[in-house]
C-alpha cells in the first residue's frame, strides 16, 4: 500500500489471489470524513460481489492510530437535523456494508481506535491487534452517545462491555481488555508477528469453499437483518442530540480553534 498520504486521505484496494486488502488513511489520525466512508462502502461492496475474493483485510495507513472515528470538523459544521443524520449515517453505511459482505472481513489493528473506529473493529468478523491498540468511546464527553455503533459493539463484547466503554468515556481500555471481551481475537507484541499470523490465516481461508464462507457469514450475522433501519434511526437520534445546547457548548472551543 502507499507510504504517504495526501490532505484528503485515501481508500486503496489491493488484490492478491483470493485476498482483497482495503486500506483507509487520513492525516488526522486516520479519521474518516464522509467521502472516505462512502469510498469504504464501495470497496467493501465490490469485494463482496467479486467471485474470486474469499477474505477482506481491512487496515489503516501507517504505524500509529488505527482510526480516530468520524471527522471532527464535519461534526462541528452540522447546523440542522438533516445534516446531523447524514453525518452519523456514514458509519452506519460502513457497518451495514461489512455486515452484508459475503466474505470474511479481518481487521488489522495497529494502534488506537476511538468512536467509529471501535465500531469498525466490532463489525469485522475477526480482528488481530497490536498491544498499542487501545480503545475508547468518547461520545458522552461532547454530549452525544455511540448510538450508531452500539449494536455492533454490543454484539461483539456484550452490553456490559459497551456500558463500560461508553460510561467511562474519558479513558482508554487496553488492547488486552479488548481481547478479554472478544473484540480482538488475538493481540501481538510486534507488527511482524501480527502480519505473519494474518498472512497465515488469509492463506487458510483462501482454500475454503466460497459457498461455505458465505453461508457461515450469514449464520454469524443472523438476527441483524433489521440493522438497515435500526442504524438509520440511531443516526437520526445522534443528529438531534448534536444540535442540543449542551453539545454546542462542548464543541464551541473546538470551532473557535478551527476558524
Amino acid at each position: 500500500m502507499e507510504d504517504s498520504i495526501n490532505d484528503k486521505g485515501h481508500v486503496l484496494t489491493h488484490r492478491q489471489d483470493a485476498v482483497m486488502t482495503i486500506e483507509f488513511g487520513h492525516p488526522a489520525h486516520n479519521s474518516l470524513p464522509a467521502h472516505l466512508l462512502d469510498e469504504l462502502v464501495q470497496a467493501i461492496d465490490c469485494a463482496s460481489e467479486d467471485a474470486e475474493i474469499k477474505v477482506v483485510v481491512l487496515r489503516s495507513f501507517g504505524e500509529r492510530s488505527f482510526c480516530a472515528g468520524a471527522s471532527f470538523q464535519e461534526l462541528i459544521d452540522i447546523e440542522n437535523e438533516s445534516q446531523g443524520q447524514a453525518f452519523f449515517s456514514g458509519f452506519a453505511r460502513v457497518i451495514n456494508a461489512m455486515r452484508r459482505c459475503k466474505k470474511f472481513i479481518i481487521a488489522r489493528v495497529q494502534g488506537k481506535a476511538v468512536g467509529g473506529g471501535v465500531g469498525i473493529i466490532a463489525a469485522a468478523d475477526y480482528a488481530l491487534a497490536m498491544e498499542s491498540a487501545a480503545i475508547k468511546l468518547s461520545e458522552l464527553t461532547i454530549g452525544i452517545g455511540p448510538f450508531v455503533i452500539a449494536p455492533a459493539v454490543a454484539r461483539k463484547i456484550g452490553v456490559a462491555g459497551l456500558s463500560a466503554l461508553s460510561i467511562d468515556a474519558q479513558g482508554f481500555r487496553s488492547a488486552r481488555w479488548g481481547e478479554s471481551k472478544g473484540l480482538y481475537t488475538q493481540v501481538f507484541d510486534s507488527v511482524k508477528a501480527m502480519d505473519s499470523s494474518l498472512n497465515n490465516l488469509c492463506a487458510d481461508i483462501s482454500q475454503y469453499n466460497i459457498d461455505a464462507i458465505h453461508a457461515l457469514k450469514s449464520v454469524l450475522w443472523e438476527g441483524t437483518e433489521h440493522w438497515d433501519e435500526l442504524l438509520k434511526e440511531r443516526a437520526a437520534m445522534s443528529g438531534r442530540l448534536v444540535l442540543s445546547p449542551e453539545t454546542k457548548s462542548q464543541l464551541a472551543p473546538y470551532k473557535q480553534s478551527n476558524q
